[in-house]
């Protein structure tokens, strides 16, 4: 079988790409990049840094390339087959990641040539390829006797497969439930462009009447806007259960098996805990630090959230005579209180923010700080055709990067936003690589008689996404491993929060903000209740991010051996947060994907993390103007450009000649003066 995968491609051949090309294509790189490695160890030469760490570096490409196209189809184009091939393949890539981490004549080399490094005269960047490639092997079992490698080897595996499943029933719950909607009266309260989007599902469906998904552009407008309380807890609580039901999609077990398997290979690995296990390569550096920052922002937000709540719990009785507000109420009564004190709400708002405007918005914005240009372009194939792809060059002409957008949600994408890459950057035999980007999205989409007009919330997650979109496009290293995004894991968030500012600044809004019909840039008024808004019920949300990173540090930071029960555990952890009465039929440990499928087990503590940097980062922004060029520049040649290649801290500092203040973050949140 001819398989373009296995082509030479610089460009991911997605018009070519069958499924059936997959594994083949992966064992087919797997055997390559297995080949590249027993070059270094068969090597016969004195091991140095040229021959064994960066050939090692440059290893593996091809296999990279393909699992990040697979990978990326899984989360935003997936299907029955796709998914049978994402569980085969796991456990195989997971042993050929543990064949290389304790190859013990590989790792010998890789500590013959760290002995040294004192005298190699290595540049900044050699050096720390050189730390991260010794402390890859050693922390992930290198040294360890041979018994213990097949217990690690074993747990590897059966993470990749329980990390697969859990994200399958997440898919698999959201797209199953429909809340079909016969009666008009029932959508009372909802804006015509949700009405218009729950009718035209509906015929797509071939079905009469309106239909309500746990999709976020059909379910966050129904929490938001729907009178009908009791259909927005029908909503809400099929929301808050999945993965919880106790049927062939119930995730509590994996849940338990993932984290106490987590728990076993951090023990093996000579760590106290996941937590400390992952936290030795971040910023934070320990459990301890990151429950010393959570309970010092809980200190500063928890006294404002419970007045907020309780101000929101008086309106509702107020307004509607609710005796009890619930997790079904806290949307509604929070966008009705939000009118009511700033006479805003999204629907005077989305005029403003057409898609194609904000894209445009976005684009301006990085051509004024960083002196890129976008060139929507149809010569480049793609894995739908709803997916949008630009060359992106500099003021020169010169070309920087591709870059992929797809915005809308499909019955195989899954929820959320992520960012990723097909191509990473990297300098190689004299040649400046440039990478290839994506960014994937599930705004909500058009209508016959409305283009995409975008919430305020979805202004900024597009903000926030090609925020790390510039951090992958921009990058200047020599090593893929360290180009981009591949940094610590709480410094990841910084260039993705920062950006985000600029959606609450009259100069930016106005390059972007104009009404879709008539043109008209968004008024001034507007834009000033925007900038008021923004610490609406700030202690409410920012308590409500600090309980899902107690959470994940509750399954991690410990030894959950103990934990029989998910729901029970999940009380506990936020017994400290919680202000509504608790559900009992739901649970979020059983759809939190962040830490059970994706990479943030241990971590999401560090969107918090990050916004104390991009705070810091952006009132520097502030006092010289927000498109100050000298300021992005030094953020481009400091941040952006850098990559991993030296520790965030250090970074930071050249930038902003400082470390970071909380001070910022609690000022712009409104929770000091």
């Amino acid at each position: 079988m001819n398989n373009p995968l296995l082509e030479s491609f610089d460009i991911a051949p997605f018009s070519k790409i069958e499924t059936a090309h997959f594994l083949p294509a992966i064992k087919n790189a797997i055997t390559i990049a297995k080949q590249q490695v027993d070059e270094i160890v068969k090597n016969p030469e004195i091991p140095s840094f040229e021959n064994t760490i960066e050939k090692l570096e440059y290893g593996g490409e091809l296999l990279d390339r393909i699992t990040s196209i697979f990978f990326n189809l899984n989360s935003a184009e997936t299907n029955n087959e796709i998914q049978e091939i994402a569980q085969e393949i796991s456990p195989i890539l997971s042993e050929y990641s543990n064949d290389i981490a304790l190859n013990e004549d590989l790792f010998k080399k890789i500590e013959s040539v760290y002995s040294l490094k004192d005298t190699l005269n290595l540049m900044q960047e050699q050096s720390t390829l050189l730390e991260k490639r010794y402390k890859s092997f050693s922390r992930n079992g290198a040294n360890l006797p041979a018994d213990k490698k097949d217990k690690l080897r074993a747990i590897d595996k059966e993470l990749s497969q329980l990390s697969l499943t859990f994200g399958e029933n997440i898919l698999a719950e959201t797209n199953k439930f429909e809340m079909l909607l016969t009666n008009e009266s029932d959508l009372s309260g909802l804006p015509d462009g949700a009405k218009e989007a729950a009718r035209a599902l509906a015929e797509s469906k071939g079905k009469e009447g309106w239909i309500i998904t746990l999709d976020y552009p059909s379910y966050i407008p129904f929490m938001t806007y729907a009178d009908n309380r009791e259909l927005r807890k029908k909503l809400a609580l099929a929301f808050g259960s999945r993965g919880f039901y106790g049927d062939i999609h119930d995730n509590q077990k994996i849940v338990l098996s993932i984290s106490k398997l987590r728990h076993q290979r951090a023990q093996i690995l000579g760590y106290s805990s996941h937590a400390h296990y992952v936290l030795e390569e971040r910023m934070a550096k320990t459990p301890e630090n990151v429950f010393s920052f959570l309970n010092e922002i809980s200190e500063k937000a928890k006294p404002a959230a419970e007045r907020e709540f309780i101000q929101l719990e008086n309106f509702a009785k107020e307004l509607d005579g609710i005796t009890k507000l619930q997790k079904w109420d806290g949307a509604y009564y929070s966008e009705k209180l939000k009118q009511k004190l700033f006479n805003l709400d999204d629907e005077k708002l989305k005029p403003y923010f057409k898609l194609e405007n904000v894209i445009d918005g976005v684009f301006q914005v990085a051509s004024i700080l960083f002196g890129l240009q976008f060139e929507e372009t149809d010569a480049i194939p793609t894995y739908n055709e709803e997916v949008k792809t630009y060359n992106v060059t500099d003021s020169q002409g010169e070309f920087i990067s591709l870059l992929y957008a797809d915005f809308h949600p499909r019955p195989g994408k899954r929820n959320g936003a992520w960012m990723t890459s097909y191509k990473p950057q990297m300098i190689k035999e004299g040649n400046n690589i440039r990478p290839h980007i994506s960014i994937v999205c599930n705004f909500t989409k058009p209508t016959p008689s409305k283009p995409s007009l975008l919430t305020f919330n979805e202004v900024t997650t597009l903000f926030h996404e090609f925020g790390h979109a510039l951090h992958g496009m921009l990058a200047n290293t020599t090593y893929p491993g360290l180009s981009g995004t591949n940094v610590y894991w709480d410094f990841v968030e910084l260039p993705s929060q920062v950006l985000e500012n600029w959606c609450y600044e009259k100069e930016a809004l106005e390059l972007f903000a104009k009404h879709y019909q008539t043109g008209e840039v968004i008024p001034m008024e507007l834009v000033e209740k925007i900038k008021e808004s923004a610490t609406f019920m700030e202690g409410m949300s920012t308590l409500r991010q600090l309980s899902f990173g107690l959470l994940d540090m509750s399954w991690h930071a410990q030894d959950p051996s103990m934990i029989t029960s998910v729901k029970e555990h999940e009380k506990k952890a936020f017994a400290s947060t919680t202000l509504y009465p608790d559900v009992a039929v739901n649970c979020m440990s059983t759809s939190f994907s962040h830490i059970f499928q994706g990479g943030y087990s241990a971590g999401y503590y560090s969107y918090k993390w990050a916004e104390v940097l991009d705070a810091d980062a952006f009132e520097y922004f502030k006092e010289n103007g927000i498109f100050n060029i000298e300021v992005a520049t030094k953020f481009k040649d400091h941040v952006l450009s850098k990559g991993g290649t030296e520790n965030p801290m250090s970074l930071y500092k050249r930038f902003r000649g400082q470390e970071p203040k909380p001070e910022a973050l609690l000022k712009r949140a409104g929770l000091i003066k």
